[in-house]
């Protein structure tokens, strides 16, 4: 085992890298036999179904689990065995909705200049504090360049600490609309931004949009089917792209198989993104009996981002928190998505988990848990909205969600039956991606 210590900007991280290290040294000596690691856990986490297996052993060979057995199994020789029989062990969780290069702050403390460099080196710090909560995998949904694509390439590579990263890469909008880079500035301070910019006027447009994305390399799309609460835009909920647009996007996205996500707080935009045929709704704020109806159909997943809501509605009542514009969209659609959240959850939405860090602090995703939970969900479906539900709305159910044999190693786990007693998971205390040992408390 080597052991590797790096300075975090906050404080250190302690960081075990076993598997990796050894098969690429066994390129070096071929002749020479690496060991599996063992996993003794004492409770086993079953998310589909909320059942717990007693006394389990969990063979890790390279980057996958290649067996799950009953009982503590006697390693074989240079097996290394790690100890969780007092644990909790579950699937690493997965955060369908983040935004790894920014947090959102008063404008009296924001940077006056902010360059892409450091919009990395802060996603790099984000993205381990998401790791180290139990975070294994992400969505991210917004960039202002390359920094998460980057990011991604940085984290497979090992030259960075985090998640699995899937990134829309910048968001498409349209002009004035929630993700246009130029809201709020001067008009004789920028020219009109482009389909490369992530903004566009037409389906020809949305086309050219949706190929610089691929080009870029991102692993899907993210749009704004209607305004937002951060922006600097006087409505929050207004549809924002035709019937046209949203197709040329969707099927373009299908056609280089990109996943597509649709902001929305109001119901028009939401309906039209919908049967436009986009994978998942973000927010969802004024979603209705007969939206939900309709994704229930279509198999539309809903992103809820309870934890975004609660925030903005929270910091709406410090004076100047806020811009002018900003402040009574926060008052007003805040508080509005938890209800809904219990409205499409009773009526049987399927719901993949998703916070909006980012507005929020990261590293406190976990809280997503809680507001869920307080707002009618089972601890059960909360725990398998972050591992099953986002691995199908990711497309990779076969890798990611579930302990078994061929799976992805993403494996954490806490002390605590989360079943039980859903704030256990503000402690996770082991943390393993792709059978690499990220976080392990005695």
């Amino acid at each position: 085992m080597i052991k590797i210590v790096l300075l975090n900007i906050s404080k250190r991280i302690e960081i075990k890298i076993m598997k990796k290290i050894s098969l690429f040294l066994a390129l070096l000596a071929p002749g020479i036999i690496y060991a599996d690691i063992l996993l003794h856990v004492g409770n086993l986490i079953d998310t589909d179904n909320g059942e717990i297996s007693k006394a389990v052993t969990i063979r890790i060979k390279g980057n996958k689990i290649s067996e799950v057995t009953k009982g503590y199994a006697i390693p074989k020789k240079n097996d290394e065995i790690v100890n969780l029989k007092q644990s909790y062990v579950l699937p690493g969780f997965m955060d369908m909705h983040v935004h790894l290069a920014q947090e959102y702050v008063p404008k009296a403390e924001r940077e006056s200049k902010i360059e892409p460099e450091y919009r990395t080196l802060f996603a790099a710090n984000a993205a381990s504090k998401t790791l180290m909560a139990g975070f294994t995998s992400v969505r991210n949904l917004g960039d202002g360049g390359m920094e998460t694509i980057s990011l991604r390439e940085a984290i497979k590579q090992g030259l960075a600490i985090g998640p699995r990263i899937f990134t829309s890469g910048k968001t498409i909008a349209t002009t004035g609309g929630h993700g246009d880079p130029t809201n709020g500035m001067p008009k004789d301070n920028y020219a009109p931004p482009t389909p490369e910019e992530g903004v566009i006027d037409s389906p020809a447009e949305a086309i050219k949009a949706v190929r610089q994305r691929y080009k870029d390399g991102t692993d899907g799309i993210k749009i704004t089917a209607t305004g937002g609460v951060l922006s600097v835009a006087k409505s929050g909920e207004n549809p924002q792209f035709t019937d046209a647009e949203l197709l040329a996007i969707v099927s373009t996205a299908n056609d280089y198989g990109l996943w597509t996500a649709a902001h929305a707080h109001g119901k028009e935009g939401m309906k039209r993104a919908v049967i436009a045929g986009i994978n998942s709704i973000e927010h969802g704020t004024y979603m209705d009996q007969e939206v939900m109806e309709l994704m229930k159909a279509r198999g539309t997943y809903y992103v809820p981002t309870i934890m975004a809501g609660d925030w903005v509605a929270e910091k709406a009542k410090i004076p100047n928190f806020f811009p002018a514009l900003v402040k009574p969209k926060a008052e007003k659609i805040g508080p509005q998505i938890q209800s809904t959240f219990t409205a499409a959850y009773k009526a049987g939405v399927k719901i993949a988990f998703g916070t909006d860090s980012g507005v929020s602090a990261h590293g406190d995703n976990w809280q997503e848990f809680i507001l869920m939970t307080n707002a009618g969900m089972t601890n059960k479906d909360a725990l398998k909205s972050a591992t099953i539900e986002t691995a199908k709305l990711l497309r990779i159910e076969d890798k990611l969600g579930q302990i078994k044999p061929g799976m992805l190693a993403d494996i954490i786990a806490v002390q605590k039956n989360p079943i039980e007693d859903i704030s256990t998971v503000e402690n996770v205390t082991f943390v393993m991606k792709d059978g690499v040992i990220y976080k392990q408390n005695s």
